[in-house]
């Protein structure tokens, strides 16, 4: 039995990609702590023709001997040390075709970006295997993943040399969805109501491995003091180890989230190169790149489609918790997160956070406001206006000559818009219409926890969406 929660659409594409019948070479992706390993061995019951994983900062000599342990362990003939990744192929092409066993034979290299070490000719061997051996017979998956997303996009599928258009398929995994986390923690056993498991989200993100911490018998804030807040406290420990795992000389990295995480509207490039104090390059370019591709960061482009103007968010939920409550305090016993609850900067935080859940559940934002099967652009807008200084954060840009300009509030209670809330709102509207000169109607939309609060500052509100929405 399957302990896989969620995934139904990996599930399927496996599923599909096990039944072709020519080889398959699939690339797996995506931010580590995800669950990529878990999803492929749980899906292929452990049933692997060969299994080795690349292991961090180890040399080339050293991942080679844990190699021959690994291609010892799967078969019975025992074979000689190797000094290079030709051998190595060569050793697995001699252990593929006196595989008696019948349907695909299945390769999962894991951590794959650990493998490639300096001058250690990794990805030449890879190629030589795949375009002279593997890509020839009708029987071979070869599934090759790594959390360093940026290292398999540009060394496997955007290869320019003997892998270029190689890889037959691929699957970015991404966190899981409220839908996703709720199912989760029910296997669990954690008894948490929609409104916990948002905030739980705005902390964790739908990261499987940082959910499994939870403790059971502890309330959400518990859990949080004990993770995050004590000295030992395993995810106080992760952020440095989060990034220097997945990029070399990680500490630009840093800075660029760092930099973001203060300015939770997002920054345009020119702006991230003045308030960071890196310098603009080409290199910068490439690290920011490497920042969505591994999901930290996410790009909005503005209506106007100026490139100029695109605006950088760092949405990574784990970061932006740790930059601004547990980067430089002070780690403690007491109960610092449960005092914490509903004061003025719980509530700024909890405001902003749902506003980054609501912006990763777009799709079902669209399916609430029926608008699934019609093209539409997502977009984050601000006023070009100093003295305006209006932002919108969500504009759903609709083929069906509407926009939908989105407001999200959190709160615990339905949300009841007073005098000051509604003209702000009116203004942001405003000011959209005359800058834009959009000729699209806009409707205002609210997304809350528990709806609206039906008084005389409702009938301007077009559609609403609520938390049970985002769960769909």
């Amino acid at each position: 039995m399957t302990r896989i929660v969620g995934r139904e659409h990996e599930i399927e594409m496996l599923q599909k990609y096990l039944e072709t019948d020519k080889s398959e070479f699939i690339a797996v992706y995506g931010r580590r702590r995800v669950g990529k390993t878990f999803l492929i061995r749980e899906f292929f019951q452990n049933k692997f023709t060969l299994y080795f994983s690349g292991v961090a900062n180890l040399d080339k000599k050293s991942q080679l001997v844990n190699f021959q342990s690994a291609i010892n362990r799967y078969s019975d003939y025992k074979y000689p040390a190797v000094n290079s990744w030709f051998e190595v192929f060569e050793q697995i092409i001699n252990l593929l075709d006196n595989t008696k066993e019948g349907g695909k034979k299945i390769i999962f290299i894991d951590e794959i970006s650990w493998l490639d070490t300096k001058r250690s000719n990794f990805t030449k061997a890879l190629e030589y295997f795949w375009n002279t051996y593997a890509s020839a017979q009708r029987d071979v998956i070869l599934i090759v993943c790594a959390s360093a997303t940026s290292w398999i996009i540009n060394n496997i599928i955007k290869n320019r040399g003997g892998l270029h258009n190689r890889v037959t398929r691929q699957i970015q995994l991404n966190p899981f969805t409220l839908r996703e986390t709720e199912a989760f923690l029910k296997k669990m056993k954690i008894s948490f109501n929609r409104h916990q498991i948002i905030e739980c989200y705005m902390i964790m993100g739908g990261i499987p491995y940082y959910l499994e911490q939870l403790d059971k018998s502890k309330s959400l804030a518990q859990n949080i003091d004990d993770l995050f807040f004590r000295k030992e406290g395993m995810l106080r420990q992760e952020f440095s180890r989060l990034y220097s795992s997945l990029f070399e000389n990680s500490e630009q990295y840093v800075k660029i989230v760092e930099t973001l995480s203060k300015k939770r509207m997002g920054l345009t490039r020119n702006e991230l190169i003045q308030y960071s104090g890196l310098h603009n390059s080409g290199n910068l370019s490439a690290k920011i790149e490497e920042l969505e591709l591994c999901g930290f960061i996410k790009r909005y482009n503005p209506i106007g489609k100026i490139s100029r103007e695109t605006l950088y968010q760092l949405i990574d939920f784990y970061t932006l918790f740790y930059l601004n409550y547990i980067k430089g305090s002070n780690a403690s016993y007491t109960n610092h997160w449960t005092n914490l609850i509903d004061n003025a900067k719980h509530r700024a935080w909890s405001g902003y956070g749902f506003e980054q859940v609501c912006l990763m559940h777009e799709d079902q934002i669209r399916k609430k406001l029926g608008i699934h099967g019609i093209i539409s652009y997502s977009h984050s807008w601000r006023s070009k206006s100093k003295e305006e200084g209006t932002q919108i954060d969500l504009l759903i840009d609709r083929n069906d000559n509407v926009i939908n300009l989105c407001e999200m509030k959190f709160s615990r209670e339905k949300f009841c818009m007073d005098k000051k809330t509604h003209q702000n709102l009116m203004h942001k509207k405003s000011v959209f219409i005359n800058e834009t000169k959009t000729r699209k109607a806009v409707h205002l939309t609210m997304i809350t926890t528990y709806g609206l609060v039906h008084n005389e500052y409702w009938n301007d509100i077009q559609s609403e969406v609520t938390m049970d929405d985002l769960f769909e």
